[in-house]
């Protein structure tokens, strides 16, 4: 099962002509995810040719503008559609009456169910068969929540040869085993399912940090992630103004990373005052605490494969 991210846009504050404002989508197998949605979302989406109709919901991490103005031409561009199935956005207090006036006001057209729910952090916000969302606290100037998508456990690796050895034949009995059923075998000896599957094997973990002041708290939420993306708004030299404005320096971004044990962590939210070419110091500068921190630019792509 695939499960990719593409950054539409990793900008905070104010777009730039070359860098859309934040807003990530996270893509798993039909399913498909939106963290914040920055102005210039549409935009990426188009260009990098993505199935924007089939968006099941959408996690707010907060409502200032930057990330959410994009929020309105998302909903009237899936109304350019036919649509049945809800969407679901979820965000923490203020986030209906940002969407609901944002409908009376442009008067939308909307022809399929939108279903807004404030969410009070730590909680789960959405579950699938083998999946779930939750929501954790952030540092900000307004209400703020980071988000993990994180994968049940799944079943260890079948062994058909131990199977056969063991005298149970093909069939229906074999998917008894992998469910970790136990079954009689043909000489009437009871096999127990730990005999012919292995391990459990884990899941996969992204997770999404926005818009907050450093918190050590982070760490843990965020632990193991397979992909982490992280603001990395402000240089070491602006350490002061981030934690007057609650927000992060790369190097406390890297921080959170190298605690979290992650596999990956990229930096995202740029303060403007930094340009493509300026951003190598936000790296450099992540990179002696966390090696493997990188940055993010409009409409990268990341692959998150298991790791067995």
């Amino acid at each position: 099962m695939n499960m990719e991210a593409f950054i539409l846009g990793c900008g905070g504050m104010m777009p730039l002509p070359y860098r859309h404002l934040t807003s990530v989508l996270l893509r798993r197998e039909g399913d498909l995810f939106l963290f914040d949605g920055g102005e210039g979302t549409q935009v990426s989406l188009r260009r990098l040719n993505l199935k924007w109709k089939k968006i099941n919901a959408i996690f707010v991490s907060h409502t200032h503008a930057d990330h959410v103005t994009g929020l309105p031409g998302i909903l009237m561009l899936s109304a350019q559609v036919e649509r049945t199935e809800p969407l679901y956005i979820f965000g923490p207090p203020k986030i209906a009456e940002y969407i609901e006036t944002s409908r009376k006001v442009l008067d939308m057209y909307i022809n399929y169910p939108i279903v807004v729910k404030e969410i009070v952090a730590p909680c789960v916000v959405y579950e699938g068969d083998d999946f779930y969302v939750r929501a954790f606290p952030l540092e900000h100037t307004k209400t703020c929540v980071g988000y993990t998508l994180e994968e049940l456990d799944r079943p260890g690796e079948f062994n058909p040869e131990e199977a056969l050895r063991l005298k149970v034949p093909r069939g229906p009995l074999w998917g008894k085993l992998q469910k970790g059923e136990s079954v009689i075998n043909q000489d009437g000896i009871e096999i127990h399912s730990e005999q012919v599957v292995g391990k459990a094997r884990s899941g996969r973990k992204f997770s999404f940090v926005t818009d907050t002041m450093y918190l050590p708290s982070i760490a843990s939420e965020v632990k193991g992630s397979d992909l982490l993306i992280c603001e990395g708004m402000f240089a070491d030299d602006c350490e002061d103004q981030a934690k007057e404005k609650k927000h992060m320096t790369a190097r406390q971004a890297a921080t959170i990373a190298k605690d979290a044990c992650v596999r990956r962590m990229a930096m995202i939210h740029y303060s403007p005052r930094y340009t493509d070419r300026e951003l190598d110091v936000l790296l450099k500068q992540a990179q002696t605490v966390f090696p493997n921190a990188e940055l993010t630019h409009d409409r990268m792509h990341f692959d998150i494969p298991y790791i067995d």
